[in-house]
């Protein structure tokens, strides 16, 4: 949750998740690891996408989704490490902003 605060809105983003970008402690077990992550996520985003996808949406949801899309995009202007790496580095920023959503909100 440290990570992905917006220190500017004193707010967190987002609900929760895994972050192991430094997991090193056994290759084999970790390469396991993230294998596991993948196909569990795999499956359920199918089960998900299954439920939802002929859901209709209501506007004030519309308008949530807005809003968090335009936190998404400050987060990771102004904080991710990705993001600054990729920038500052020389990288294609067409490729690096690919992420952005098409459609943003703020308030």
């Amino acid at each position: 949750d440290e990570y992905f605060y917006l220190a500017h809105r004193k707010e967190l983003r987002g609900i929760g998740g895994i972050f192991f970008d430094y997991k090193m402690d056994n290759w084999k077990k970790d390469f396991s690891f993230i294998k596991d992550v993948g196909n569990t996520f795999t499956y359920l985003i199918k089960e998900i996408a299954k439920k939802k996808m002929f859901k209709k949406w209501t506007k004030k949801e519309k308008e949530i989704q807005l809003l968090k899309r335009g936190r998404y995009t400050e987060f990771n202007l102004m904080y991710d490490r990705g993001t600054k790496f990729g920038l500052n580095s020389g990288g294609n920023p067409e490729a690096i902003l690919m992420s952005m959503p098409p459609v943003a909100k703020w308030k």
